[in-house]
């Protein structure tokens, strides 16, 4: 199996965000067969009037290196039981120009969490159906669904429990079959 590129979209902005915690223990646990690229989401929303021949710098970085990326795995925590407005305007920015865009038909995962118990359910749920447009292959099993976040991985993504460490070994490595299955095939 060759080694693949993922673009790691950490749904939260925050400092010290539990997404960004999780999104450090999936590079720190990743089989050799992955490399997991956390990837910024810190720019101007997406704005078709700005689609011109001199879009914002943010989105042409952005776009170059999802565009190196052979999948996606979005980190996401849940805001008022949906998506952080980082992760839908990461979507909408990878997307066009429309046809075009750098995230249409790459294999996807999802990995929610929260600090309560249920784990960013509704955040993970709306990723799904926003994918689901750009045909972007999904993985279904395992999920990840992480309540308790901020007492099951420490800052700089140090896992406490050994269950969440074979929780996320195991979605990984069904995440690296996932995607050679499923990634776009060269002509």
């Amino acid at each position: 199996m060759a080694k693949r590129r993922v673009a790691v979209f950490v749904g939260s902005l925050r400092r010290d965000a539990f997404s960004r915690r999780l999104a450090e223990a999936l590079k720190a646990l990743q089989p050799a067969s992955l490399e997991l690229d956390l990837i910024s989401l810190d720019m101007p929303l997406y704005n078709q009037d700005l689609e011109t021949d001199n879009p914002p710098a943010a989105w042409t970085v952005f776009r170059k290196r999802v565009a190196e990326c052979d999948a996606i795995l979005i980190v996401t925590p849940e805001y008022n039981r949906g998506m952080p407005a980082a992760v839908k305007n990461a979507l909408d920015v990878g997307s066009r120009p429309y046809g075009t865009g750098v995230v249409n038909g790459k294999p996807c995962a999802v990995a929610s969490n929260s600090p309560g118990a249920l784990g960013g359910f509704g955040a993970n749920h709306q990723v799904r159906h926003t994918v689901v447009f750009l045909d972007m292959p999904m993985m279904q099993q395992p999920e990840i669904y992480l309540g308790g976040v901020d007492k099951a991985i420490e800052p700089g993504g140090k896992v406490t429990a050994d269950s969440t460490k074979q929780l996320i070994e195991k979605f990984l490595a069904k995440f690296a079959d996932w995607i050679e299955h499923n990634a776009p095939r060269s002509a």
